[in-house]
């Protein structure tokens, strides 16, 4: 049964501030409403699920949700072929990426939720300052949430504000702390840099520009709210109310994700050399010290090779690389030493394609969540002595992987 939500959006152009727009209910199969209880009547295991936390991993056509102690599946949903999962931020929810939108999965429940925000090409969410950011790559609009009023949704999503981009492209947004929004300028075709904003009731006004980050991609908040974005030659940075760019030592030197701790001024970013390079393994990472405006690459041991998937940060503001030989190293980003090595799972190789399973990390606090798609099985590892404390095996292969506590 379809029953939409409507959305009036206030300014046809630059979007100004709006309700939801084009909000609807998507049917779902499998949908429970009835609380997770260790026995029959417990009303308390949805409150410690809201302590503990949940897992979500996506598989072929499915997603199931793990009780982040145990790593046992506690509710399972039938979902599209290959989905994407992203965290709300508010310790409850994942926004599950679909064909047709942003689809609420509730963890505490569980619920995969009728409830969605349409979008023709879902793309990034963006955590931070309180707020929960979505981009759609198909219509090139920033839809942003209050993300505590996400935690309290109950059949329909809270008020948003939206913000509607010249052009549609593959792109991104995030809202500061002082509510200024930066988000990214490009079209189908290309990426060029990104803008920032300032509301002003219907309306937004640039305050600041930078079109020098060709392949704009991705973004990530270190200490002191510095924010970075990747660039094919480098990176660039919003702080102060600034931009600058980050010059790569290589003509060809992309970067495409930033990892970030919020307490540490370094970024780590992924980093590849060579355009034509076949498959998504690297071995080199980008260190950007926001501190000291720097822009390092460190080459890791040949055994260190990594996809997107497979970087966190965690404890002590440390990198952790989940390598194909296995083993999460770990990484001071201070000076691009490798200082430790934790071995968790059997070897495995690259993903002929970006959508195939193949290992991958998340990090909650000093636990560390670790998929091993070849063995159908998921792991939890506590970093602070690098011993496995939990294994669970599935009956599906496991692709993405979110967790529902830890967020901005």
């Amino acid at each position: 049964m379809r029953n939409p939500y409507m959305l009036r959006q206030r300014n046809a152009r630059l979007g100004g501030i709006a309700l939801i727009a084009g909000m609807t209910l998507l049917a779902s199969a499998c949908a429970n409403t009835t609380p997770v209880s260790t026995s029959p009547g417990d009303t308390n295991a949805a409150r410690t699920s809201e302590t503990q936390g949940r897992v979500a991993i996506s598989y072929p056509g499915g997603i199931s949700v793990l009780d982040s102690k145990t790593l046992e599946v506690v509710k399972k949903f039938d979902s599209e072929a290959f989905t994407r999962l992203n965290n709300a931020g508010d310790g409850r929810h994942v926004f599950v990426t679909t064909k047709a939108g942003f689809q609420l999965l509730d963890t505490v429940e569980p619920k995969l939720t009728d409830i969605r925000v349409d979008a023709s090409a879902a793309g990034h969410v963006v955590r931070h300052a309180g707020n929960t950011v979505l981009f759609d790559d198909g219509t090139g609009i920033t839809t942003i949430f209050k993300t505590d009023e996400l935690a309290a949704a109950e059949g329909e999503l809270p008020e948003a504000r939206t913000y509607q981009a010249d052009t549609a492209h593959h792109g991104v947004s995030i809202v500061l702390e002082d509510g200024k929004l930066l988000t990214t300028l490009g079209d189908k075709s290309s990426r060029s840099g990104a803008v920032a904003l300032e509301s002003h009731g219907d309306h937004w006004d640039k305050v600041a520009e930078s079109k020098e980050c060709p392949g704009i991609h991705g973004e990530g908040t270190a200490a002191d709210e510095a924010v970075i974005f990747g660039c094919e030659d480098g990176a660039l940075l919003y702080h102060h109310g600034k931009f600058e760019k980050f010059t790569a030592p290589d003509k060809y030197g992309r970067m495409g994700n930033a990892f970030v701790s919020e307490t540490s001024p370094i970024v780590v970013g992924d980093y590849k050399t060579d355009p034509d390079a076949e498959g998504y393994l690297l071995n080199s990472v980008a260190l950007i010290d926001t501190e000291k405006h720097t822009f390092n690459v460190v080459k890791l041991p040949e055994t260190v090779q990594y996809t997107f998937r497979d970087v966190a940060r965690g404890p002590g503001d440390l990198a952790y690389i989940l390598s194909t030989d296995g083993s999460i190293h770990v990484l001071d980003p201070k000076d691009g030493k490798i200082v430790n090595e934790f071995p968790v799972i059997e070897a495995w190789e690259g993903p002929a394609d970006w959508q195939d399973a193949h290992p991958a990390i998340v990090v909650n606090g000093n636990i560390a969540y670790v998929t091993e798609p070849s063995a159908n099985t998921v792991h939890s590892v506590d970093l602070s002595t690098g011993k496995v404390t939990a294994s669970s095996k599935l009956d599906v292969v496991p692709n993405e992987i979110a967790i529902t506590v830890g967020a901005h």
